[in-house]
């Protein structure tokens, strides 16, 4: 237990009532952390983005990364931007994160729901997002505003409904630490 915790705890009449514990996440900084982590799975060399699908009970409903498509081998296809021939780049091949978050889905739709990434979509992500029933997108990063592909999909989600909007951390960085869990103190005789 820290300081913090340990402050929060109240003595009332002599006994320690323990209080909930502070500084936990809230659900966006979750669902955003969720994508991130997603994103540590591509192999790209460039950019590893990650999504992160929510229904309005604010249940995880799908979780994607960009990659290869299953079959596809990681090792046979190229990972290269700027090549010769397109047939040697992996922007043919590549299937984006939020693709694969829609397509990875546990529920038998997605209408309604919230996509949390953490780049903004491309115009061919947006189309998908689109189709799927997604009602808002939730990005970290948009870095490529300028480019043609993704002010089209703002126009298409703009002409469609879609909400989206940049996150803004509170935390600079999220922190797993294998080894930070004291089990001891969670045993059930202590």
């Amino acid at each position: 237990m820290d300081l913090a915790d340990k402050a929060a705890n109240l003595c009332v009449n002599g006994v320690t009532v323990q209080k909930k514990r502070e500084g936990y996440l809230d659900w966006k900084e979750y669902f955003m952390a969720t994508a991130f982590l997603a994103a540590k799975r591509s192999k790209d060399p460039s950019y590893q983005v990650g999504a992160c699908v929510v229904n309005k009970e604010n249940k995880i409903v799908g979780v994607g990364y960009n990659g290869m498509p299953t079959g596809c081998s990681d090792d046979e296809f190229p990972w290269g931007k700027n090549t010769p021939s397109p047939l040697d780049s992996k922007f043919l091949y590549v299937c984006h994160a939020e693709m694969n978050a829609i397509l990875n889905r546990n529920s038998a739709d997605v209408k309604n729901c919230t996509i949390y990434v953490g780049l903004f979509p491309c115009n061919e992500c947006a189309k998908i997002i689109i189709q799927s029933g997604i009602t808002e997108v939730v990005y970290l990063s948009d870095e490529n505003a300028h480019k043609p592909t993704y002010i089209a999909s703002k126009k298409m989600f703009d002409a469609a409904g879609v909400k989206y909007w940049q996150f803004k951390p509170k935390n600079e960085k999220i922190v797993i630490n294998f080894t930070g869990i004291d089990w001891e103190s969670m045993s059930p005789s202590k």
